[in-house]
């Protein structure tokens, strides 16, 4: 591995260069290109840890096309640069770690970044991602980590997004094509419509070429919800399109609809494609620089544990990269020494297939019937009572001698819509599964899949809910969670049990059973996500999907958390807002009326519903839950039991203890807002 400096770097990288060449014995990262280096809001020292830097860059790795650890990655031999038995493919990056890597506490977290975009140093330190201007309350960097966000997908949209620049594949020589599909429902009317994943308003993924726009098996359909059929739509009617409100595009990147694409309807459509990329080398990636960072003490980001942090998407990419078995290096060490999965539910994805759609996830109404929530679901092996197939998350990791500690966390929001209950359960439903020593799940009661400011709003566009979200915060159950997983990989410290709903004690229940207090304007979900049978096609196993869409068969049973009398979930860690409640928080929102849809759920988002002030307002309504009157007697009562309630999860290191200040703030913040 060697240094190559840009012109902004000057004589420091020069140096730099000549101090971390590496020998070839580390072949599978080659080389790093560090673009940029700079000392972070110039030179301010953060506790023990002193100043930081944050440097930018690209890494280069070599994949051996004939190490068994390489074997899993789909069309790897089939890479159009593939010399001398190698494959070259690189990655951006963006490292924040201590000037003095001795002053550091040894332990990175290695950011899977969402869609190409990191986010953890704002999320669990405020500030600015970038630490330009604001570095928040620097709890990271006070604590001595290490943060890396290195780009792994192939097809992440944005200039400013971190990428993975893998080749395409050939067949000896020959271009490869394949059905490829996607869908969306709008949420307003729109004259075409990307073929790369549109997500929240921006594009998620870009999409593959089209091979023939003439070819006979393009296909647009629509249909009005999941489980509608889908209904045609003549070919005469649309087509690809190459310009979008007179903007250059790329070639056919998009699809026009005469009459254009009507709210609250789901369109799908099933394209040829061409040229795939070799996807999967992301995970190899994420595996290699990790061993990279502990085993090369000439690393750029030198460290002596390595943790792997995804959240959504990325938590997804990380329970793939489990069960697909890249947790052994080249040489068959143990990569990520932890695995900090958040708000992936049961889910997986496409991130290792021949023509390979990493951001398509599983909505409500959109990026539905993809290889996202399948089977297995529970770390440890279990069988499929219809197929009969047996296995586990973590198989090939046991086999390989490298499971990490690992922690599954999720918020109420993934139990409706990611399928979460079937990872704590039998596939039959009826029972729940038992987990393994290196894994804790934990359930954030209460929360959505994202956080959203307090006093909370409606979403927009796309998010439009019937609902105000549910506005608790994340941020200090991450910060927490990292600390245990950090005393739990270096100490043997072991860390909070597993908290989540469960079947014996009636807190996870099916559908059909779960009560909900009726109140007055609120409409209720008739459904919720399922684990799924699906079939792509015979050469599936092997990474290529032929069938589009795919057969599916008899889904996997619908658990959800069962409520109190207020409609807040029984189970899980719950933060005070629930134990001492001024409102209800669920899992679900659904779809505002003026985006369509209003019967389904809105993607991502819970409700928050507050109480009633006094007993006559909640009896004029006919609202059946308890006011704020006659629960509390005071504000002085209100905070007294609140303050009570976060003393307990910090005893229980559910909280950090130099976070229980800001919760208490914001406990009088609520009560002062939804009393007025």
């Amino acid at each position: 591995m060697r240094i190559e400096q840009r012109g902004v770097v000057g004589f420091v990288l020069c140096l730099l260069s000549t101090l971390l060449a590496v020998t070839p014995a580390f072949a599978h990262v080659e080389r790093v290109e560090v673009t940029q280096r700079e000392t972070v809001l110039g030179g301010k020292t953060f506790g023990a840890a002193g100043a930081y830097e944050r440097i930018t860059g690209k890494v280069y790795f070599l994949f051996n096309v004939n190490n068994s650890h390489n074997a899993r990655i789909v069309d790897l031999k089939n890479a159009v640069n593939l010399k001398n038995g190698e494959v070259e493919m690189s990655a951006d990056f963006v490292a924040v770690r201590p000037v003095d890597s001795a002053l550091g506490n040894g332990s990175m977290i290695l950011e899977v970044p969402n869609r190409g975009n990191a986010g953890l140093l704002r999320l669990v330190d405020g500030g600015d991602e970038d630490l330009a201007h604001d570095a928040g309350d620097g709890w990271l960097l006070r604590e001595g980590f290490t943060i890396v966000s290195l780009g792994w997908q192939a097809d992440a949209a944005g200039e400013h997004a971190l990428h993975f620049h893998a080749p395409i594949a050939k067949d000896h020589g020959e271009t490869i094509t394949g059905l490829v599909r996607g869908d969306l429902m709008p949420s307003h009317e729109m004259e075409e419509i990307p073929l790369g994943h549109l997500i929240v308003g921006r594009i998620g993924g870009s999409e593959y070429t089209v091979a023939d726009p003439n070819d006979k098996r393009n296909v647009l359909t629509v249909r009005p919800s999941r489980e509608a059929k889908r209904q045609t739509i003549p070919r005469s009617q649309w087509q690809f399109a190459h310009r979008v409100n007179g903007k250059p595009e790329p070639s056919n990147a998009w699809i026009h609809l005469n009459g254009g694409f009507k709210p609250g309807l789901i369109y799908e459509y099933v394209y040829l494609a061409q040229n795939p990329v070799v996807a999967g080398g992301g995970f190899a990636a994420i595996r290699d620089f990790a061993s990279y960072a502990k085993h090369d003490v000439k690393s750029v980001a030198p460290a002596k544990r390595v943790y792997g942090q995804g959240i959504s998407q990325n938590g997804r990419f990380l329970r793939d990269f489990l069960y697909q078995g890249f947790n052994a290096d080249e040489e068959g060490r143990m990569a990520l020494d932890g695995v900090l999965a958040h708000v992936a539910g049961a889910g997986r994805g496409s991130f290792n297939d021949r023509f390979a759609q990493p951001s398509r996830d599983a909505q409500p109404t959109s990026s539905i019937d993809f290889p996202t929530d399948i089977f297995p679901f529970t770390d440890e092996p279990e069988t499929d009572p219809i197929t009969h197939m047996q296995a586990g998350l973590l198989d090939t990791a046991k086999r390989d001698h490298v499971v990490p500690k690992i922690f599954f966390s999720n918020t109420s929001y993934e139990y409706w819509g990611r399928a979460e209950a079937i990872t704590h359960v039998t596939p039959d439903g009826t029972l729940d599964a038992v987990l393994g020593p290196n894994v804790r799940i934990y359930k954030f009661t209460g929360l959505q899949h994202f956080s959203v400011p307090f006093p909370p709003q409606k979403g927009k566009d796309d998010l439009l809910g019937q609902q105000k979200q549910t506005p608790l915060p994340v941020k200090y159950f991450w910060r927490a969670m990292i600390a245990n997983m950090d005393a739990w990989v270096r100490k043997g410290t072991l860390p909070p049990p597993s908290a989540y709903p469960h079947i014996a004690d009636g807190t996870l229940v099916p559908l059909k059973r779960w009560k909900f207090p009726t109140i007055p304007g609120l409409n209720k979900p008739y459904e919720a996500n399922a684990g799924e049978r699906l079939d792509f096609g015979p050469d599936w196993p092997a990474g290529i999907l032929t069938l589009q869409p795919p057969r599916r068969g008899k889904d996997f049973p619908v658990l959800v958390p069962q409520t109190d009398a207020d409609g807040n979930e029984m189970d899980g860690v719950r933060l005070p807002e629930i134990t001492v409640p001024l409102a209800t928080y669920t899992g679900w929102n659904l779809r505002d009326p003026s985006i369509g849809a209003p019967r389904e759920r809105v993607s991502f988002e819970g409700s928050f519903l507050p109480f009633a002030h006094t007993k006559a307002e909640r009896e004029r309504s006919g609202d059946p839950r308890l006011s704020i009157a006659e629960r509390y007697n005071s504000r002085t009562e209100y905070l007294e039991k609140f303050d009570a309630a976060v003393d307990a999860l910090v005893k229980e290191r559910w909280i950090l203890p130099e976070d229980k200040a800001a919760l208490e703030q914001r406990g009088q913040q609520e009560w002062d807002v939804l009393t007025q």
